[in-house]
Order: structure tokens, then sequence, then C-alpha cells
């Protein structure tokens, strides 16, 4: 096999009173023509900084301090800027994480694309067209012509990163770097993309260096893994011999990590906290200039809830899984249907969710680092929810240390500020602010789709360890039937506004009824839980 890249011994120093003292420390692997090699862990780890360190694209304040980096036999030109720019998005391409910052939004997708073949040399606008033509069929783009003339902003997510990966491909490289290319996307579209990249570095012969936290992901696509913690290699080898042996305790935490479904205990059915029937919702333009469609949002969906259970709402981005959350939290004026929050009836509220009603029914957010007041005191911010609601000062104060306990965060965490916290420690606060009113339900808005894949399993234990302590029910809402049956008892599973299945995970699981629902599975990253094999050999092991 071809070498295409070497990497020897890379240490990147990170500057005097960061947390240690390098970013990455002697990293060493190679990846082959034709071959796929999975570096993986958490934020932090060093993963994307190693990445940078290939591109010459490292931030002032990170200095390589030792090793070598090798591109087809030969060390790559790192203090030589204009190479380096002929190399990237020439011989060595790159997708990144984030679509729609990898994309110029004021320029058209397909001038994007031409002007990156006329940088590298392709003269003939005739020729950069065809180019441009053949890597749209390449990445499966529909309309075509539509799409060469669209802004970012008006494509999907999934076709925006199609976009990013036609860049990557363009000029025929003989490495592609992807870096998290599918954790902003949809569980279907992941597949989508994830099958994409794999082909497509097959058909072309390039060698590719996949960086992820998800270790599911890496069982479907992987030849070679790397496991960093703390910018070091802690584990490598064979996709095979890693998932069926592994070692380190690190790599057999992010093997646990990986949602799995729980068994849930079958428990005396509580009383109805939350009653939807026939729920409508419309979306309609304001008037103007711009004739713009109506979007039916939801449509004839009905759910219940009791005290004590889970109840999984799934779908992907655009279902209508967001907009139901917001007709249940009164943001939204439903067209049609009723609406019973313990036991009231909602439609008698005409100007939203009355103040002690909204002390019932709380919403944990997706983004913990939008959802905190950077300048407001972590005690400060849970218990302002408290005193809103009538507790003293004093009493406020005892809630939000109590909570700050419940939810394993340390006394001191009062005084501090939202940017001393990791994203996984502010998840956790923005729950405890949630819990201060005593909530009989908690809804969950992809709460954990941001964090890293061992978060996210610390984070769904936090949310079944307080519900069986304090009895509240969940609405727990996310793209991802995966992460759904780690804490759901029943799932609803959205499509285009409509429930198209409802009952309990078990049944949803073994017994889907709607095509929609078949896609949503064959989508899960590992169906096969290779990844997790080698997890009973462990557990029988004395």
């Amino acid at each position: 096999m071809t070498s295409v890249l070497d990497i020897s011994n890379l240490t990147v120093a990170l500057p005097e009173g960061g947390d240690r003292p390098f970013a990455v420390s002697d990293l060493s692997l190679s990846v082959g023509a034709g071959q796929c090699v999975c570096l993986v862990g958490e934020s932090g780890s060093g993963k994307s900084v190693s990445a940078q360190a290939i591109l010459g694209t490292l931030p002032r304040a990170l200095k390589r301090s030792g090793g070598r980096i090798s591109f087809l036999g030969k060390d790559l030109p790192l203090e030589d800027k204009a190479a380096m720019q002929t190399l990237r998005g020439g011989r060595i391409g790159m997708i990144f994480q984030e679509p729609s910052a990898s994309l110029d939004p004021v320029m058209r997708v397909g001038a994007q694309l031409d002007e990156l073949l006329s940088v590298h040399g392709v003269a003939s606008r005739q020729e950069r067209r065809r180019r441009i033509r053949e890597l749209f069929a390449a990445v499966r783009l529909p309309d075509p012509e539509r799409i060469y003339a669209a802004y970012p902003h008006q494509l999907s997510g999934g076709q925006a990163q199609r976009i990013v990966i036609a860049m990557a491909l363009a000029l025929e490289p003989a490495l592609l770097i992807a870096d998290e290319p599918t954790t902003a996307l949809d569980v279907t579209t992941q597949a989508e993309i994830l099958k994409l990249i794999k082909d497509l570095q097959t058909r072309s012969g390039a060698g590719l260096l996949f960086i992820t936290h998800d270790l599911g992901v890496v069982a479907d696509i992987a030849d070679q893994v790397l496991v960093m913690q703390e910018g070091k290699v802690v584990e490598e080898g064979t996709r095979d011999a890693v998932f069926s042996r592994p070692t380190h305790p690190y790599t057999i935490k992010l093997l646990k990590a990986i949602p799995r479904r729980q068994a849930r205990p079958e428990r005396e059915a509580g009383p109805l906290v939350l009653e939807a029937e026939g729920i409508h919702l419309t979306y309609r333009p304001s008037a103007g200039f711009l004739k713009r469609r109506e979007i039916v949002a939801v449509e004839d969906v009905s759910i219940t809830l009791r005290r004590g259970q889970v109840h999984g709402i799934v779908g992907e981005s655009g279902s209508g899984k967001s907009s139901l959350v917001r007709c249940i939290l009164k943001l939204e004026t439903m067209d049609a249907g009723r609406l019973m929050i313990g036991g009231e009836d909602a439609g008698q509220w005409r100007k939203g969710m009355p103040k002690p009603m909204r002390k019932r029914l709380q919403i944990v957010l997706q983004d913990p680092y939008s959802a905190l007041d950077p300048r407001q005191k972590i005690g400060d911010a849970i218990a302002e929810a408290a005193r809103v609601h009538g507790a003293s000062g004093a009493e406020a104060a005892a809630k939000a240390r109590e909570l700050l306990g419940m939810v394993n965060l340390p006394p001191q965490a009062y005084e501090r500020f939202p940017h001393e916290f990791s994203g996984g420690q502010r998840q956790r606060i923005c729950i405890a602010r949630a819990l201060a009113t005593d909530p009989e339900i908690l809804i969950a808005d992809e709460a954990i789709s941001a964090l890293d894949v061992s978060i996210q399993a610390q984070i769904l234990k936090l949310f079944r360890d307080l519900q069986e302590r304090l009895g509240f029910a969940m609405l727990f809402v996310t793209h991802d039937l995966r992460v759904a049956s780690a804490i759901c008892d029943d799932i609803t599973v959205m499509w285009k506004g409509r429930v198209v299945e409802q009952g309990r995970v078990d049944d949803v699981f073994d017994r889907p009824r709607h095509d929609y629902t078949r896609q949503l599975l064959d989508a899960i990253p590992d169906k096969g839980s290779f990844a997790t094999s080698g997890l009973s050999h462990l557990e029988a092991t004395p």
C-alpha cells in the first residue's frame, strides 16, 4: 500500500498557563492510499489540532515544537505559505464539521466552486463548468442547475455538506481530511454523507483521515483506529482489534458511552400531566411584497404524558418536533386541537401561559452556551428561577446549592460564571435551573445533541437519576432513535409535521410499521453493535 501521509512524533505546544503542556504529544500515524484511518476522542483531545498541523493552519498561539509530517514521501513545506496554499484544496482536501461556516453566505455555491478551480489553475470557464457538473453528479445533488445558482442559506444541511465534499474532491486529492463532517447533521443525512465519503474515497483511491468522537460511526467506516486522550494516543490498531479487544480504560469508557437500548422497568401508570389532541399549527407569512407559501408545521398530532414517564419525540429537522414543543409551551397559537396541562385546559390562556403554570413546565434547550447569561453567576441564574416563582432570597439560594449538588457540581460553582465551565457542565447547570421550580413536566429539546458521546451518556444518566428521585414527567425531543432508546419509555415518530409511529420503545424498534421509522432505524450507526462487541468479553472476565 502506497503511503500518502506519515506523521512521526508530532508535538504541538500549548501557551503557558494552559491546562496541559501540549495540545498534541508525540503523535505518529500513517495513512495509505485507499485507507481510512479514524482519529477518535472527545473535545480537547487534540484531534482537530492534529489536522490543523497537517494543513499548516495552526492558530498563532499554538506552536509545532517537534515531529515530522510527510506527504507522498516528501516533507510538507509547512513554512512555505504559497506552497501550502497550493496543496490545500488541491492535493489535500478538507471537509469541516459545519458546512454553513465553510461556505461564503453572500456568494452562489456554483461561483464558489468555480473560484476554487480557477485559483488552482483551471483556466477555461467551460472546463470549470464541466468539472462542477461532474462533481455535483458525484456527490448526488438533485437539480444541479438550481443548486449551482443557489446561495448557501437556500440549501439543506445535507446539501450544503455535499457542496463542501464536492469542493474537497474538486482537484482529485491524494489525501482527504474529514473533521467531524456529520456531527451537525440528522441521523439519516449522516448515514448518507458517511456512505458518500466512503464510496468516493474508495473510488478515487485517496487516503482518508477521519476525525470523530463517535465510535459507532468509526465501526462503519474505519480500517485503522487511533484513540486520543488529552493530546496523546492511548490505543491504536485495526478496527477489529480495537473493538474486539479494547485495552485502555479511556477506550472502554468511550465504547460504554455509545447509546444503547436500556431495559426500562415497568411502573404503575401515574396520573396524566399532559394531553395533546389533534394539534395543528401553520406558519403563515406576514403581509409584504415577498410571496411565501404557508408551512404546515404540525398536523393532527396527539400525545399523552404521565407522571414518571419519559416520552420521546423523534424526527429529523423540519419534522415538526420543536414546533410541537412551542405549542405545548404556548409560544405559538395553535390553529386547532386541545391541550390539557396538569388537568387544566390550555385553550383558556389567550396571552401565553400564565405564571403559575410556567412553574409546572420547564425546558432544557439544545445549546448550553447560548442558554446562560455570560454576565450572571451560576448560583444567581439557578436561584432566579426559584425567586421568580415566589421563593425568598434565602430559600432560592438554598435551593440553588441543593440543585448544584444534585447535578454533581461542586459548591464553588455557585460563585462562578458560565465561561468557566465545559459544555457538559453548562448543560448540568441548565438542568438545575429548569428544576429550580419543582416542575411536573421537563422538556429536553435536543438537550444532548451538541455534546461529546461520553458527556451525552453522563447527561442521560443524570436525567434518569433525577427523574427517579423527583418523579417529574419528561418529553425528550431528539433526531436520534439510538439516543431515544437509551432513556425513553414510549416514542412518537414525526415526519413532515405528522405522527407516523407511536408506541413502546421495544415495539417501535422491533416491529416498526412505517417506512420512515425503518429508515431512521437503518441510519443508526453500527447497527450490528460491532463497536461494543468487546465489552461483553470484558464483562465476562473475572
